[in-house]
């Protein structure tokens, strides 16, 4: 079991809350830039026309959705302000619990669409083929435009209010900051022998299902018209969106397998074939922050799924692979969240195992 943990990651509840707020004043002031008619607005009006259908801002404007957001930053910062600086109880700090979870999951989730999971998805595509000058067309300005950069600003301050929400919780309940611990003990589920359990279970699930979106989009770039009409298949063919699925189904294939690595012994020590650091130990913090950002990223991409499926249509959804992208999300965050919780072992700031 592993006894370490890094000074910065034993330090960071210190300054979530104050990232987090001043994250939410410098976006607030974007806000009123484009309320007072400043360029550059990313959501709805000010979005590529295609995306905006799939936006859950698709139909925001400027003047209408600026002063908006420029209200939301100001709160936010002084919300973070109370995290950080005020002992609630009760109501109060359930209150406040609401409203700082509540602002990372719009943030990091809701806000974002399917767009990021593309960026991240086609970037190492990109970098292969730029050799070959393929695919023909400018990654940065197809996959990164400016609405999309946003997106991923939008995702990192949810992260920081995510930090920031766990860290006033486990302050006002008295537990360490750092780990989550309690003097007076602990869930049994949080033990490392059943986290072992229930994270198998999880990882064994998000290892599957994108061996399922593989496996559709490979039979679509070898022509066979699995889940889709032949017309839509040749579609596919003759504008070369096949191949790019197809790359795409092959990275995800991958990540299912590297999810396996959450409940594997080559999860915890460098297998033979990782050249220069084969046998020694898998720094914890490297899988649980890689994994973890796939689970936001992949989370915003289902959150657009279930919002752009037709749900009147159960064999039409339960066919079509972006429907367990969801569920996919779900599972991969519960593997990741067993591998952290075996791995912790004691904290240097409280002493607890």
């Amino acid at each position: 079991m592993d006894t370490t943990i890094t000074r910065t990651t034993a330090r960071w509840a210190r300054w979530a809350a104050y990232a987090a707020g001043a994250w939410s004043l410098a976006y607030g002031g974007l806000g009123l830039w484009w309320a007072l008619d400043g360029r550059g607005f990313p959501f709805g009006e000010g979005d590529v026309p295609d995306a905006r259908a799939e936006s859950l801002l698709g139909a925001a404007t400027a003047a209408g959705t600026g002063p908006v957001i420029a209200a939301l930053g100001a709160a936010g910062a002084l919300l973070a302000l109370v995290l950080a600086r005020v002992r609630l109880r009760g109501v109060p700090r359930a209150a406040a619990l609401v409203l700082a979870w509540a602002a990372a999951l719009t943030l990091a989730v809701l806000v974002p669409d399917q767009r990021v999971l593309v960026a991240v998805a086609y970037a190492p595509i990109a970098l292969v083929g730029l050799p070959w000058g393929w695919p023909p067309a400018n990654y940065f300005e197809v996959a990164l435009p400016w609405p999309v950069l946003n997106l991923l600003i939008c995702m990192a301050g949810g992260a920081l209010w995510g930090a920031a929400a766990l860290a006033f919780q486990r302050r006002s309940a008295g537990c360490c900051q750092s780990c989550g611990r309690a003097e007076d003990g602990h869930s049994t589920w949080t033990r490392p022998a059943a986290a072992a359990r229930w994270g198998r279970r999880a990882a064994y699930v998000a290892f599957a299902i994108p061996l399922f979106y593989a496996v559709v989009r490979w039979a679509w770039a070898l022509k066979i018209p699995l889940l889709v009409p032949h017309e839509g298949l040749q579609w596919l063919h003759e504008t070369g969106l096949v191949w790019a699925g197809a790359g795409l189904a092959t990275l995800a294939s991958l990540g299912g397998v590297l999810t396996l690595g959450l409940v594997q012994r080559w999860g915890e020590i460098w297998p033979r074939w990782v050249i220069g650091l084969a046998g020694r130990r898998v720094p914890p913090a490297f899988p649980v922050t890689f994994a973890s950002v796939i689970t936001v990223i992949l989370a915003s991409a289902g959150a657009t799924a279930v919002r752009v499926t037709d749900w009147t249509d159960p064999v039409a959804w339960l066919a079509n692979p972006i429907t367990y992208w969801p569920l996919w999300a779900v599972a991969l965050g519960v593997a990741t969240a067993g591998y952290y919780l075996r791995r912790r072992g004691r904290c240097r700031r409280c002493g607890l195992i």
